[in-house]
């Protein structure tokens, strides 16, 4: 029996075939362009998991996870550029606020592209970034080491800490603007093309109107930190993309099969662990399974570099992005508790 794809699934691997892959290894040394994003935007892809209510497609999570494994097995700088988008559609769908009724449809429909810059709460009890209450609104100071996207997504999640410890996520307008400054581009080994900058924040205002959520930090890491513990699918969609290329190789056929194997196996694992109901249950199988996803990750990268032989040392070897968007998933959303996991895991041998 053949099920029919879910329609966001084909407009996927319509756009990875039609665009993102032929156009990779350009991208990769030139940066994403425009008109990816505006493809992207066309797609509907950026509401697969918004509310139909406000236009989106509210699909299940297993369709959100099969597009992003597309994408970023097509085009790694693309995928990660617009998968920053879905976190503020999650918290505007999730938590009312004056700027869900304003933001929320331009987001599912596509019509807005957004990013974040939140990453760095996470580093408490240090604070990268200070939000202060200040004449109506929030004044915020400090530094965002790292912001994708700049110059391509329209608006921006920040987040700050306050004195008392509290979150406060504000969105604003991802532009130079009095009190936030980009830097220039960081130079990347991977995924520079991501349009990778940090913001230098000197008193940037936001309106009150425009929080999207105040919480506790204790509260947010009890989600957000058991969720940062999950695989990527965007490792399942580079290994898989590393293994294709693999089977096209002489002698390649049968490791292929072989690592596709072990692919398959931790990603069901690891899937079954990301649908946990209580998302601070089984952080450390959930850690130990991510390692090994990083460990077959690795293999079918490194395979592809060895079946492309002297050939992978170009730049505009597809065997040598992959392995250089595997490296960068190692790091990729990574915690204190990821790190020891992995570096124990690599130590023990």
């Amino acid at each position: 029996m053949t099920t029919t794809p879910h329609p966001l699934v084909t407009a996927a691997r319509r756009l990875a075939h039609d665009l993102l892959v032929p156009d990779a290894e350009r991208v990769d040394q030139e940066g994403v362009p425009t008109s990816h994003i505006e493809a992207v935007k066309r797609s509907g892809l950026l509401g697969v998991g918004a509310p139909r209510e406000y236009g989106g497609a509210d699909a299940p999570v297993a369709v959100a996870r099969e597009t992003a494994e597309i994408l970023a097995g097509a085009c790694c700088s693309t995928w990660f550029v617009q998968t920053q988008h879905h976190t503020p559609v999650k918290l505007l769908a999730t938590y009312d606020s004056p700027v869900r009724e304003k933001l929320l449809r331009p987001l599912a429909t596509g019509e807005v592209l957004a990013g974040i810059a939140y990453a760095h709460v996470r580093a408490f009890p240090r604070v990268p970034v200070r939000a202060v209450p200040e004449r109506g609104g929030w004044r915020f100071e400090g530094r965002v080491p790292w912001y994708t996207g700049w110059g391509l997504n329209d608006v921006l999640l920040l987040a700050g800490v306050t004195d008392t410890a509290e979150l406060v996520f504000v969105v604003t307008d991802a532009r130079e603007q009095p009190g936030m400054r980009p830097s220039a581009p960081l130079r990347l080994a991977a995924l520079g093309a991501a349009r990778t900058v940090s913001l230098e924040l000197d008193g940037l205002w936001v309106p009150e109107g425009d929080v999207v959520l105040r919480t506790p930090r204790e509260e947010f890491a009890l989600v957000d930190l058991p969720r940062a513990a999950n695989a990527s699918p965007a490792v399942f969609g580079v290994a898989e993309a590393a293994l294709d290329l693999l089977a096209r190789s002489p002698d390649g056929d049968g490791p292929a099969r072989s690592l596709r194997a072990r692919l398959d196996a931790v990603r069901r694992e690891a899937y079954a662990l990301a649908d946990h109901p209580v998302p601070h249950e089984s952080v450390p199988e959930r850690l130990a399974v991510r390692t090994r996803a990083y460990e077959v990750l690795r293999a079918a990268t490194t395979a592809a570099i060895v079946s492309g032989g002297g050939r992978s040392m170009t730049l505009d070897s597809r065997a040598q992005r992959l392995a250089r968007e595997g490296m960068f998933l190692l790091v990729q959303g990574q915690t204190a508790e990821a790190r020891r996991t992995h570096l124990g895991t690599l130590a023990s041998g």
